[in-house]
């Protein structure tokens, strides 16, 4: 099983790819949970928090890979059963 694609630099290496057979690339480490946000972000909220909770969120986020400020909000759309 392979495990990397391989780096394309043209958008017709990558055209080329996807017109072959792929299934030798289906491995978990290929791909990586993504989480499209479709709706306007409009309103800004100000929130204090301790140094140590700022640090723990941001630690957090980084391994999941995505930005603290959207890690925070996606843990208060969880809260509310978004």
């Amino acid at each position: 099983m392979k495990k990397i694609l391989p780096k394309m630099t043209t958008d017709e290496e990558a055209e080329s790819l996807l017109d072959q057979d792929l299934s030798d690339y289906l491995h978990e480490d290929n791909f990586k949970f993504v989480n499209f946000e479709f709706q306007p972000k409009s309103k800004t909220v100000n929130l204090r928090v301790s140094e140590e909770l700022l640090e723990k969120v941001k630690t957090v986020s980084k391994k999941e890979g995505i930005p603290y400020q959207r890690y925070i909000r996606r843990a208060i759309e969880r809260s509310l059963g978004e």
